[in-house]
Parts: C-alpha cells; structure tokens; sequence
C-alpha cells in the first residue's frame, strides 16, 4: 500500500503536540516548585499540614484541639495554617508570639470572623462576638465603664460588691450543708452557677433569685447548654454544608440558635421592664446605666438593642467563666486534700475566727492567691479564645497573615509551655510564690485566661475578686470531702469552656462556722 512506511496527518499532530505538552508540565511543576520555594524560603506564608478536600483539616483535631495543636507546633512551629471546610486558618502558639499578635499588633488581631453563628448571639448585637468597628469600640467603652462603675471604680461601689458576692457565698454555703445532711455526697456545679449567676443579675437587673426559683433554673440551664453547642456554630460556619443532610452536627446547631434566641429573649423582657419604669435621676443597676448613655445619652451612635446585646454579653460571659473556675477549683481541693489543709490554715492564721475574709485580706492570703493562679493555669479552662480574624495584613514570627484571615489562640500552650512552667501537667501552687512565700506577680501575668489586647475580658478583675471571695468564705466555713466511692479524674466536657467530669461531693461546717461569725 502506498501508505506504507509514511505518517499519516493524526500522527504528524501528535508528533508536534507531546514535546509542547510536555514542556508545559515541566513548566508548570518548575513554577510550583519556584512558588514553594518563595512561599517557604522566605516564610511568605505559615506553613501547615495538607488539607483533604471539604473537611480540610478537620478530621485530624480530635475532641481536644487546643492539645493537637500543641503537637502541631513541634512540627510547623509556633505559627501555622490549617484548613477547616473553605477557611484557611492560621493558629498562633506559645507565649511570645501570642502576645507579639494580640498586644504588639493588637488593632490588625482585634476583628472577628464574619461567621453567621455570631450574628446570631445577643440579638446580632454582641461586644464579645461583634466586627471591629467604631460602633464596637463605643459599645466596650460604654460597658467596660458601667462594669467598672458598679464593682471596682472606688472603695464604696466596690465594698457593695463585696458585700453582695459574700451574700450570696452564704448562701451557697447553708444550700451545700443542706445538700450534704446525712452526710450526702451531691453535684456541687448547679448550685455554684446559680450563686455566680445571682451576682450578674444583681448587677444587671437589681435583682437576685432563689436557688428554688424555675425561671432562673431554666436561665442558667440554657446558659450552660450555649456553651456545649457553640461549636456546632463554628463548624456550619466554615462548612456550610453540614446543614444539608442529617447529622448530629446540624442538630446541635438547631439547638445552639433556639437556645440564643430563648436567652436573648430573656434579657429583652427584662430590659422591658425597665424602660417602662426608667427614671433618668435614678440609676438602679446597669440596665438602667446602658439605657441612659446607650438611649439618652453619649452612645446615641448605637441603636437601643444595644442594650440588650452588651446586657446578654455580660451576663452569659460573666456567669459562665466563673462557675466553671469555681467547679475546678472544688475538685481540685478534694482531689488535693493537704492543699486544702494549708489554704485553711493560712485563712485561719490571717483571718481568724470572729469575722469573715474580706478583699482587703488578698495581699496577706498569698498562698490563697497562688492556688487560685495555679487552678486557671492547670486547668486552662478557656483553651481557646474566642476566634480573631485580622483587620489588615500583618507579619507574625516572618510570617504574613492576609487581611480577614480567621485566627485560633492557643491559650492552653501558654499555660502548659514547659519553657515557663517547670513540670506543666502538676499541679502545684508553691511555683507561684518566691523565696519569702509571696506572691510571684511576674509569674502572675504569664497566665492566660482571659486573653489580652483589644479583645480581653473587660470582668477580668471583677472575676477574681468573685473567685478570691468564693474561695476564701467557702474554706473558712467549710471542709470539702471527696466520694470515696468515685474515682477522681481530671478530665473533661469540651466547649466554650472545659468542665470537669461531672463529680459529687459532701460538705462539713468547720468547728467555728457554727458559731456567730460577723460579716462584712
């Protein structure tokens, strides 16, 4: 045939095209190779594991996060990126570089993500959960001061304080010997969120409610539930597809907005009371406070849900955060038991038995304040800050960080890097005193439970003063006794904040407790 030995016009095409093809793959591969090289040579971008496509990196964090991420920074460093649904996420670890981030660089680390789950809490109008903007900084100003004015601005309003926190301590302590008759072992965690849930109403509504009483019941329930169901919110947020089929993650996330709306709903009725009865040359607690600068006054930039919005806030954030510290710090006297012994003794040595300790007693407690201290670092309840996201873009540790990239910190590596803390994973207050059994304030600052910068939690002061009263009044009047039927654990409820395992306990009156005993 005559084609015998010849190309045909299908072959001669193919002939030209493979060397171009394959030049092009070369191509292509030299200028990844050259991009990595650029991005990773000169550190453009943090480095990080490989993601799988849809769920990124997900899968790889397990029920404890903040200790993945630990075991990440032995790999990647202090400052790397992983990938959750479509969001790159950068996660800053360790001491230096978090404060480098939320101190040093504090205005480009202060934004929020613009998930939708935040725009669900406190009516869409909350301070802890809002965008960085000038209305945000109002609003934190406007709370921060009105916080400030009814507990700590001066010796008077914060005597009141005082005075109301050890009421309700008090009480807690006839609920816990009434709870204990017969030498019952029960749940302390209730009755504790109920007592430092009356202390935030008191500020925000005037008004404090019985340990018996159903609404409140019912308030502190949905409280503790928001933040078991907080994740789910963050999880539909970067993988919005979670809510197209049935799973459990969806259901939570059903919850976690019915549960936003019942809270808020809460708040708003409350409010409503008050502006129906607001007089402006009376200011009976903080609503009223919120209502007269937020309506009537210098914050008349934002609009009146605003109220109700910094009102939820300070009530949920201020409820939760406090009777979680307090939980750990119960289990932690039973599971130590000698330690529970020393705190007594040194209440007893400075307090006495004819009064109760006050706050003015703090300085002379040293070893109180110590276990405190060491009760939020070991226990580093709050291992992850609410999520931050930049304003602009910013260079960390070499690294640059693009605007509107989501931030995790890992607070719980501060508090467990064996850099500063000699044997982290003990637990042990003498590291926070010095040679002369004081307090070790340089040690102090380096526990991180309340984050810092422009996003730190404006009640950091006002609750340990409440962790300082609980803990001290409780001890002077009470012993705490672990079930001997019940093996104690350190282990955890993942959320918003680690809970303890639930745990029982039984109280006993100390000898002097009986006994006429002034207060303050």
């Amino acid at each position: 045939m005559d084609t015998l030995g010849r190309e045909g016009p299908w072959e001669e095409w193919k002939g030209s095209v493979q060397p171009a093809l394959m030049f092009s793959f070369v191509f292509l591969v030299c200028l990844e190779a050259c991009m990595w090289v650029r991005n990773h040579g000169q550190k453009r971008g943090p480095p990080g594991p490989f993601p799988w496509p849809f769920v990124g990196n997900a899968m790889q964090l397990g029920q404890a996060p903040h200790l993945t991420f630990c075991k990440m920074t032995q790999r990647y460093g202090n400052v790397f990126k992983i990938r959750l649904g479509n969001h790159d996420i950068v996660v800053l670890n360790g001491s230096s570089t978090i404060r480098e981030a939320l101190v040093k660089h504090s205005s480009e680390f202060a934004g929020r993500p613009n998930f939708t789950s935040f725009k669900i809490i406190s009516g869409g109008k909350s301070m802890a959960f809002g965008g960085y903007s000038d209305l945000w900084k109002v609003q934190k100003r406007i709370a921060h001061t009105t916080l400030r004015a009814f507990s700590t601005i001066n010796a008077e309003t914060k005597k009141q304080f005082e005075h109301h926190v050890a009421s309700e301590v008090q009480d807690l302590i006839q609920v816990y010997l009434h709870l204990s008759s017969g030498g019952q072992y029960f749940d302390p965690y209730h009755e504790c969120t109920v007592a430092v849930a009356n202390v935030m109403c008191a500020l925000c509504f005037g008004k404090r409610y019985s340990h018996d009483d159903q609404e409140f019941k019912a308030l502190v329930g949905r409280n503790d539930k928001f933040g078991q169901t907080v994740g789910a919110g963050s999880l539909v947020d970067i993988m919005p597809w979670l809510q197209a089929f049935p799973n459990p993650v969806r259901s939570l996330y059903r919850s976690f907005k019915d549960l936003n709306i019942e809270f808020f709903d809460f708040v708003k009725s409350k409010v409503s009371r008050h502006r129906e009865t607001y007089k402006p040359e009376v200011t009976r607690d903080m609503s009223d406070a919120f209502i007269g600068v937020i309506e009537h006054g210098s914050g008349a930039s934002l609009d009146k849900d605003y109220v109700e919005g910094t009102v939820t806030d300070l009530l949920g954030a201020g409820q939760d955060t406090n009777s979680t510290a307090l939980a750990w710090i119960i289990l932690l006297l039973i599971k130590y038991p000698h330690i529970q012994q020393k705190l007594q003794d040194e209440i007893d040595r400075v307090v006495g038995q004819d009064r109760m300790p006050t706050a003015e007693d703090k300085t002379q407690l040293s070893y109180v304040q110590a276990f405190i201290y060491e009760a939020l670092r070991f226990s580093s309840f709050v291992p992850l800050t609410i999520p931050h996201s930049t304003t602009s873009n910013v260079i960390i540790d070499g690294f640059c960080i693009p605007k509107d990239t989501v931030v995790f910190v890992n607070q719980w590596s501060v508090n467990h890097d064996g850099t500063t803390w000699n044997n982290p994973d003990i637990f042990d207050p003498e590291r926070f005193l010095d040679e002369h059994r004081q307090l070790n304030r340089d040690l102090t600052y380096e526990v991180m439970i309340f984050s810092m910068g422009k996003r730190r939690c404006i009640g950091d002061q006002l609750s340990m003063l409440q962790m300082f009263l609980f803990t001290t009044i409780m001890l002077h009047q009470l012993s705490f006794h672990a079930n001997p039927k019940e093996e104690l654990t350190m282990d955890c409820i993942n959320g918003l904040a680690l809970k303890p395992v639930p745990y029982t306990v039984t109280v006993r009156a100390r000898k002097h407790a009986a006994s006429e005993v002034s207060t303050l």
